[in-house]
């Protein structure tokens, strides 16, 4: 693929993006191709060099605000006719509880993500509690000659702290999980703007 194609196509994938950052994003990867190109790269090499075209509109969708893109998809691209403001005027009742519903979903989706990382930490959290808890009470059974409770909570505290050690592994595991997860959630509600603009 040549440069000129690679960016007349870069420029129709992000279609739906503010227009400085098209044009940051076409300058920026134009500037990376000469640069390879004078490295003693072919044009096609330097091209494919630069990375796959969904990874690189994936980055600038994840890096654009959300507010930012909303801006520029509601910017009106030619002056309103009186009919048209009427119109959006009296679909005020049927539009805006639509918009506040989706972004109550959109809100307690990322709630839920939350709730559940702060869920597994809480579980190693009293894991660990009930760790150090046995082990301490053992340790005072002990000196008030009460060998059998002493190693019972013991036991407790022992399997509790084998327990945890093995939990922070899952959730650590969960906690990329759950934030790569909220990052696509972020990236995929964005990328709804950019559909709707290619779709006119």
């Amino acid at each position: 693929m040549s440069k000129q194609e690679f960016l007349a196509r870069l420029k129709i994938a992000l279609a739906g993006l503010p227009k400085d950052e098209v044009d940051e994003r076409l300058n920026f990867y134009s500037e990376m191709i000469d640069d390879r190109m004078e490295e003693g790269f072919s044009e096609e090499a330097a091209v494919a060099g630069v990375g796959s075209m969904g990874n690189i509109v994936t980055q600038a969708v994840s890096e654009v605000p959300i507010g930012k893109l909303v801006k520029e998809r509601i910017k009106p691209k030619r002056s309103l006719s009186g009919g048209e403001v009427a119109l959006i005027v009296l679909g005020f009742p049927l539009w805006f509880p639509l918009l506040v519903a989706f972004l109550a979903i959109v809100f307690s989706l990322y709630v839920t993500l939350f709730a559940l990382s702060l869920a597994l930490w809480g579980v190693e959290v009293g894991f660990w509690g009930a760790a150090i808890g046995g082990i301490g009470l053992a340790v005072v059974y002990g000196f008030q000659g009460f060998v059998m409770p002493g190693l019972a909570v013991l036991g407790v505290g022992l399997f509790s702290a084998g327990f945890a050690i093995v939990w922070i592994a899952a959730c650590v595991g969960a906690t990329k999980g759950i934030i790569k997860l909220g990052g696509k959630l972020g990236v995929g509600i964005k990328r709804l703007f950019i559909r709707k603009e290619k779709a006119e």
